[in-house]
């Protein structure tokens, strides 16, 4: 009993001189910031058809509806005013993140968040979806870029939505099912979007991983940078999207409601100053 009694102690002593992991300390509220990304980012079909609406960008855009990181940011730190720089690209994929960057560094930002990769999964067929090894190597390039370039900045890295919950809030849409076959839309996963057939369903299953397969190399790059680099922890790729977040002239990107739930949540479970 008294060995017991010993062990236990030497337990307790133990666990009295291990020291607790700090946790990483909140950055400094950024007076710059860049948006890095796609269409997403760039607010396409936010609001007009088939254009870029950087003002109701998610990142760095400045309508208030929206409330994006740039708006949330300047209400407590008037010095970014102006200072917002949106660098993403319409039909972007992860092999364009890397000259993405090199415009945030030439713009000294003390702030930079990336949503990429929706391309990338979105392919006109599966065969055309990026390999996940591809994927990869192309965002350790970018982010080397970035913490090479800008070691002091802060980094948010997006999750990518999911395009399985696309096709499961759109597929019994009729005008959302003629969209994405008259623009040839996410057909990796969006096409024959009615059928039961196993292959139509297996396919799914097999972008759907994908996609995740993504997110798990953008958490894992992320946690690579250092404290500096902060993940959603999948947030955006599980926030349970609805149909009338999406733009009615594609169902695929979001519109300004839509933008809006992703500054919300990409935001929150951010840095969140």
């Amino acid at each position: 009993m008294r060995r017991h009694l010993y062990g236990l102690a030497a337990v307790v002593l133990l666990l009295t001189l291990t020291p607790t992991p700090a946790a990483h300390a909140v950055p400094p509220i950024p007076s710059s910031m860049a948006s890095l990304g796609d269409s997403i980012t760039r607010g396409f079909n936010a609001n007009g058809r088939f254009l870029d609406h950087p003002s109701r960008s998610w990142s760095t855009g400045d309508y208030s509806t929206v409330n994006s990181h740039y708006l949330r940011i300047r209400a407590k730190n008037p010095a970014i005013n102006n200072n917002n720089f949106n660098y993403a690209t319409s039909g972007a994929e992860m092999i364009d993140l890397d000259a993405q960057v090199l415009n945030a560094v030439n713009a000294g930002v003390d702030y930079v968040t990336i949503l990429m990769g929706a391309n990338d999964v979105c392919a006109s067929t599966e065969a055309g979806m990026t390999p996940v090894d591809t994927f990869r190597t192309q965002l350790d390039q970018a982010m080397a870029t970035l913490k090479n370039g800008l070691p002091n900045a802060a980094v948010a890295v997006v999750s990518i939505p999911s395009v399985y919950r696309l096709w499961e809030i759109g597929k019994d849409d009729s005008s959302a099912r003629a969209a994405w076959d008259a623009y040839n839309i996410c057909q990796s996963m969006l096409e024959n979007p009615l059928s039961t057939a196993q292959a139509d369903v297996d396919r799914r299953d097999r972008v759907r991983q994908r996609n995740i397969d993504f997110n798990t190399q953008l958490a894992e790059a992320c946690a690579a940078y250092g404290a500096n680099c902060d993940f959603d922890d999948n947030t955006v790729f599980n926030y349970p999207f609805l149909l009338s977040h999406l733009s009615t002239w594609d169902y695929f990107h979001p519109n300004t409601s839509g933008q809006a739930v992703l500054a919300e949540q990409s935001y929150v479970n951010g840095f969140n100053w």
